[in-house]
């Protein structure tokens, strides 16, 4: 079905994407979504090599089809992706692959008040518009950076995929979160490897009394507490992940040399916080993302950086989403198991909007005079 009008439009077809539009099927509303990739699934098989989920496959799944294998178990990459196609097939979701888009504009004074302009020059035109395209988009490197040698080699997410890429050396991994340490775990086994770590983390045991610790911080209702309350504030700041067997001393056991924040790069050396230096041959930015944002010509969208701005979702701008942002409603939010309900709650909104023809409050600007 490849409507050039709809109700909704879905840009993102990865585990947000697909959890919107199981709920949108139930509504009545037309929706499409479109994938950039050649398959569903793809953001996950380009991903590197070892990538396994920190989340048992209990916890790990969207609505309505649950992951098989062992549920206290963890699955790999291409697990995942293959999850997310069968996802769509299984639930015949409105999905087109291949289709990336160029350019997203405002249709003003039109029932359909967005237009997307496919890579091919296509037109689509919807009454309300998600982004599902996720916050894994760009990586955010430093632009101390730029001031490393030519021959230093550099790597993020997108273009390492198993430690072979790696040229021999000493390899300076920056960033200590989930990703950093598994990259300095795996390149531990045949590089000489340093982790610059950042601010002081919290991590909390795969397990606890001979369950999950998801398990535990779902029932004890941690992974739905709100973002904007004072426990969840915490805990967000916090950013506690499960140690998996990789705590700062798992790693200096296995050789991975612990020094504080980099602080600046010249050449082949490198400084840090502590005044320590060294010379790396090999860099592994693991220092988050940014969104890319350059294709949506809605300024009211982003602030001055050119990041979106939305509250739970929803946009400044009427009729404009978000569906698979960290902590869009809690800290299951970032989850696969957690963005089902951020969907169910979304597609909700998104139904009462278009059937007020629009005139409903934003409440985006609600939130914002509540002090949300």
């Amino acid at each position: 079905m490849n409507n050039s009008k709809l109700d909704v439009l879905i840009i993102g077809a990865g585990q947000a994407g697909l959890a919107l539009g199981y709920h949108l099927a139930s509504t009545g509303l037309s929706f499409q979504l479109l994938e950039s990739n050649g398959r569903i699934g793809d953001s996950w098989r380009n991903r590197y090599d070892s990538l396994t989920l920190f989340t048992p496959r209990a916890y790990s799944a969207l609505p309505g089809l649950e992951m098989t294998g062992d549920q206290e178990g963890f699955a790999n990459r291409d697990e995942v992706a293959g999850y997310l196609e069968n996802y769509a097939y299984h639930f015949n979701l409105r999905v087109r692959t291949g289709v990336g888009v160029a350019l997203l504009i405002r249709n003003y004074d039109s029932r359909y008040p967005y237009r997307a302009v496919t890579a091919t020059g296509e037109c689509l035109e919807a009454r309300a518009v998600v982004l599902a395209t996720g916050a894994f988009q760009v990586p955010a490197i430093p632009k101390v950076a730029g001031r490393l040698g030519e021959k230093v080699a550099q790597f993020t997410t997108h273009n390492y995929k198993t430690s072979t890429d790696v040229p021999p050396g000493t390899v300076l991994v920056v960033g200590d979160g989930a990703t950093g340490r598994d990259i300095a775990n795996e390149l531990a086994g045949s590089h000489k490897v340093i982790l610059a770590t950042g601010r002081r983390r919290k991590l909390i045991p795969a397990r606890f009394l001979g369950k999950s610790s998801w398990w535990w911080l779902d029932k004890l209702g941690i992974l739905t507490l709100p973002g904007e309350s004072g426990l969840g504030q915490r805990i967000k700041e916090g950013d506690a992940f499960p140690n998996n067997g990789k705590t700062l001393k798992k790693l200096a056991e296995k050789g991975v040399q612990i020094l504080p924040r980099l602080k600046e790069c010249h050449g082949n050396t490198v400084t840090f916080a502590g005044g320590e230096t060294a010379q790396v041959t090999s860099v592994f930015w693991a220092t988050g993302y940014r969104d890319s944002s350059d294709w949506v010509a809605i300024p009211e969208v982003k602030d001055e950086d050119g990041n979106f701005i939305h509250w739970q979702g929803i946009s400044p701008v009427a009729g404009f989403y978000h569906i698979g942002r960290p902590w869009q409603r809690s800290r299951g939010s970032s989850l696969i198991w957690g963005v089902g309900r951020d969907a169910d709650l979304l597609s909700r909104q998104i139904l009462e909007n278009i059937r007020a023809e629009g005139t409903q409050p934003n409440m985006y600007h609600e939130a914002v005079a509540l002090g949300g």
